[in-house]
């Protein structure tokens, strides 16, 4: 069992049509038929949306998103038309809004790896590959990987895991001219965004993205390259051989399974509210990925 502990009531608002609530952000569609999306301050971990929010997270996804996407459009065409809030919104939605182009979504969460960690470590313990792909000896947690990886995933449901897919699987789903289409753009961003995190002391270990067709286009959607969908690593901290520091949700996962929340993840219990203190340690992490890699103090 797993999903929200407490799913969200949609606002309503004149104009829209309210599509959809994912695990972070809330899916509208306007008179013009352009989608509006609003990411909210949830938290998720372990296939769950937690009870307690986290106090700006959407605002700084928003905004991350936004800032990456201006230095990516040489790259890849992006679906944000307008950071406007809709006439009749509520003022929380303030910064946090994107009215965007609505595409015709691949069903591929297409993920790039510089770095060994995560299920990639573990299928590579297990095999000494990573989706099928053949690594050398000798890698361990946080290693760099001789080359960047395309390791395509299918996208799962609010409380399902995403599945981790051979790349001749994707070319079997959407065709083979598609597939390396998403191979190539996948990498592109991802060598664009670890070089500039790089600059900035951070390590970009992996991230995913999701892309759609409009028309015949291909263009880069949702978020990009934030703590939720990255691994960020502090540069300074990188040592292979551990789990590495990272600015995410790592405090909350790990208070999750410390015993002070005396929460079971493979119990069909949900799990409790985040004490204060974990919220704020949270928010900062993602406040700093913000400021360190744009450079600009958050407000």
């Amino acid at each position: 069992m797993s999903g929200f502990v407490e799913k969200p009531e949609p606002e309503q608002v004149p104009g829209l049509e309210h599509l959809h609530s994912g695990k972070v952000r809330d899916l509208y569609r306007n008179s013009a038929g352009d989608l509006v999306m609003v990411a909210s301050d949830r938290m998720s971990a372990y296939d769950w949306v937690l009870p307690t929010e986290i106090p700006d997270k959407g605002r700084v996804l928003t905004q991350l998103s936004l800032w990456w996407f201006s230095r990516l459009e040489d790259l890849v065409p992006n679906h944000v038309l307008s950071a406007e809030v809709p006439e009749g919104a509520p003022p929380a939605w303030a910064g946090r809004t994107l009215v965007c182009r609505s595409l015709e979504m691949v069903p591929v969460e297409c993920v790039a790896r510089g770095y060994l960690t995560g299920s990639g470590l573990t299928e590579y313990e297990q095999s000494r590959t990573v989706c099928g792909l053949a690594l050398p000896e000798g890698l361990v947690d946080g290693s760099e990987l001789p080359a960047p990886l395309f390791t395509p995933a299918t996208k799962a449901a609010v409380g399902d895991h995403d599945e981790n897919v051979p790349y001749e699987e994707v070319a079997r789903r959407v065709g083979a001219e598609t597939a390396a289409e998403l191979r190539q753009l996948t990498l592109a961003v991802y060598g664009r965004g670890r070089e500039i995190a790089r600059e900035r002391g951070i390590v970009l270990a992996d991230t995913k993205f999701e892309f759609g067709f409009s028309g015949e286009e291909l263009v880069l959607a949702d978020e990009v390259l934030t703590p939720d969908s990255s691994r960020f690593w502090p540069a300074d901290q990188w040592e292979p051989g551990h789990a590495q520091p990272s600015f995410d949700k790592q405090f909350v996962r790990d208070w999750l399974t410390s015993p002070e929340s005396g929460w079971d993840r493979r119990s069909e219990q949900p799990p409790p509210e985040l004490p204060a203190r974990i919220v704020e340690q949270t928010r900062a992490k993602y406040v700093e990925a913000y400021e360190r890699l744009t450079g600009m103090s958050w407000t």
